[in-house]
């Protein structure tokens, strides 16, 4: 039979343990996070479709504004949607768009689809995908950054060709400040 002593003991040090884990578990979590005076996140999506015209880019309502100087990570998902009646060879191609110095986003291009059909007939080649874009980027001041598109038609012409964004799928910008 334990003694008075020996419960005391074990009751003590397993306070003793409570205590500590949940310092532990408090010291832990105030490490991984960061202050909140340097967190800077957003998203936005695209709640419309956007239609290309052939060769030139294409402005979308799609832009988020990153709020202060700092190193930001942004990461877009675009939808395309191409059709068209064969021969055809058309894509599209999307970017991201400094708005605030007017300038494309350096290395941010993708090619988001492409159709490439030399069949011949009436049938229509048709299709949607989304392709994502993640770079990094540093400003010195608020800025305002935008999707741009375009479509080109190689090979005869699309039919339809469209930055696309619906419940089966949207177009988002997001960002998120990672450095000073």
């Amino acid at each position: 039979m334990p003694t008075t002593r020996t419960g005391f003991t074990a009751i003590t040090v397993a306070a003793l343990l409570v205590g500590t884990t949940a310092a532990v578990a408090a010291q832990s979590d105030a490490s991984t996070a960061s202050p909140a005076s340097s967190a800077a996140t957003g998203i936005e999506h695209l709640h419309t479709q956007v239609d290309l015209p052939a060769g030139a880019w294409t402005n979308t309502p799609l832009e988020v504004t990153l709020p202060r100087s700092g190193t930001y990570e942004l990461d877009a998902d675009v939808r395309g949607r191409l059709g068209g009646i064969p021969p055809i060879n058309t894509y599209i191609t999307a970017r991201l768009w400094n708005v605030t110095s007017g300038t494309a986003v350096p290395a941010s291009e993708r090619l988001v689809n492409q159709i490439i059909d030399s069949n011949t007939g009436d049938a229509e080649a048709s299709g949607n995908q989304t392709a994502p874009i993640s770079e990094l980027i540093k400003v010195k001041k608020p800025t305002t950054i935008r999707l741009q598109a375009q479509r080109i038609d190689f090979i005869g012409t699309a039919t339809v060709g469209q930055v696309y964004s619906d419940v089966r799928g949207y177009t988002s910008l997001r960002y998120k400040r990672v450095s000073n």
